[in-house]
């Protein structure tokens, strides 16, 4: 016989500690779908909430920062799919689900995802044409998200190595799908812009790219994560996900989308057909442009060599006009002395003018003027009314009876002296008196 020992006691936080390190061990990672119930967010950013389904339910938690990838806005009563391990809440011994990431079931949560993060977004601005960078006018180096075994980076290389082989691209390889592509494709967009800003790459422009796929497949293009990297990317952002019928939130948020990874490469690329023809052309605007201009410098020559002239020449021109300038020099000099000759005599003229002796005989000979003036106006004075006096006599003569009578007429006058103005003033037989220039006669009126 054996004596069995007692079991060891242990206090409750023993054995909720062993029952927590147990359930951790057993169920690190498990996946569970159900129905979210009683969901609360407190100050804290952490979420609690309750998964169930018909028969049962679990108390879960969702720890700030976890959380912070969720790129929808999930609500009691939808069915998500959670990844995580279970656990034991040793201070209330409560079973728990330590959540890692939660993604809505279904396709059909997949897309509700994607209209609610994109709505979201759009409202905070991400999308606006305001905050989108341009394409620098020259790239040379692109820096490609992508994975480095898909048919994208086959395809963009093909492209870049048809339409322009000088192109250098610099491939950051990451995984395209998948529970971890999310946080490398956006840890890939923040290392391309540490090397930019420290100077270790010349990246012109970023391009994340995928070739098509389901909505799961391309969903890491759909995270808040990465939709974050490319709005916060000081490089411009190109996004060329899936098909052309294909969106993503990274095509809105992006500064150019391309409808694919080809569309892409063309995009970022000239055409070296196009700019070879265009380098011919310009090549052979520049050789007529050379003859043009060569011409030109030809008829400029020529017109110069015309245009010099013998040494000699040009001294005795200069020779010639020192002489004309000599002769100036003279003539003007001469002027001035003429000037100046002349400005003295004006100014004696004007002293002898001046002189008292002269300005008195000046004054005697203008008072013997205004004397003989005098006179003069005295005797017109008197002139004037004799001569007046005679015009009046000669007119009042002119005016007088003498006159008529001397040219010839006569005046008839009846017996009382008046005068016969009108013939019908006399009656037959009458007697009138008829004075002529000389004499009279008395005459009788017959008819």
């Amino acid at each position: 016989m054996t004596t069995q020992e007692p079991p060891q006691t242990l206090s409750v936080s023993q054995l909720n500690g062993l029952a927590k390190q147990l359930l951790e061990d057993c169920f690190a990672q498990v996946n569970v779908t159900g129905e979210l119930s009683t969901l609360s967010r407190p100050s804290s950013g952490h979420w609690y909430f309750t998964l169930k389904d018909d028969r049962a339910q679990i108390r879960c938690a969702f720890f700030k920062g976890r959380n912070a990838r969720v790129n929808f806005s999930p609500e009691p009563g939808q069915q998500v799919n959670v990844r995580g391990k279970v656990s034991l809440y040793e201070g209330r011994g409560d079973y728990q689900l330590i959540v890692d990431s939660m993604q809505p079931a279904g396709a059909g949560a997949l897309a509700l995802a994607f209209e609610q993060l994109k709505q979201e977004l759009m409202a905070a601005g991400w999308f606006d044409a305001a905050n989108k960078k341009p394409l620098p006018a020259t790239i040379s180096h692109i820096a490609v998200i992508t994975s480095p075994t898909g048919a994208a980076i086959h395809d963009i290389s093909s492209v870049l190595q048809r339409r322009w082989p000088s192109m250098q691209i610099s491939v950051l390889p990451v995984l395209v799908q998948g529970e971890h592509a999310a946080q490398q494709i956006a840890n890939a967009l923040l290392q391309a812009n540490i090397w930019y800003s420290q100077g270790r790459k010349d990246f012109d422009v970023i391009l994340v790219s995928r070739g098509g796929g389901s909505l799961e497949d391309l969903w890491p293009f759909n995270e808040r994560i990465v939709a974050e990297a490319i709005y916060n990317s000081a490089l411009p952002v190109v996004s060329a996900v899936g098909h052309e019928v294909d969106f993503s939130i990274s095509d809105f948020v992006a500064d150019i989308r391309a409808a694919t990874p080809s569309a892409a490469a063309e995009l970022l690329s000239p055409d070296q057909s196009e700019l070879v023809s265009r380098l011919h052309l310009l090549k052979g605007r520049l050789a007529n442009s050379q003859r043009r201009r060569i011409k030109l410098w030809q008829d400029q020559l020529l017109s110069l060599t015309r245009r010099v002239r013998d040494p000699r020449s040009q001294l005795r021109e200069q020779s010639q006009r020192l002489d004309d300038l000599e002769i100036r020099l003279q003539r003007q000099w001469q002027q001035a002395q003429r000037q100046r000759q002349q400005r003295l005599a004006a100014a004696n003229q004007q002293l002898a003018l001046l002189n008292p002796e002269r300005q008195l005989k000046t004054k005697h000979k203008e008072l013997n003027a205004l004397r003989g003036r005098m006179q003069h106006a005295i005797k017109q004075q008197l002139q004037r009314p004799r001569i007046a006096l005679k015009n009046m006599a000669q007119q009042l003569k002119t005016l007088g009876p003498e006159q008529t009578l001397n040219r010839g007429y006569a005046i008839i006058s009846n017996d009382s002296g008046a005068i016969v103005r009108d013939a019908n003033m006399l009656t037959n037989g009458e007697q009138v008196n008829a004075t002529f220039s000389r004499g009279k006669v008395a005459l009788v009126v017959k008819k």
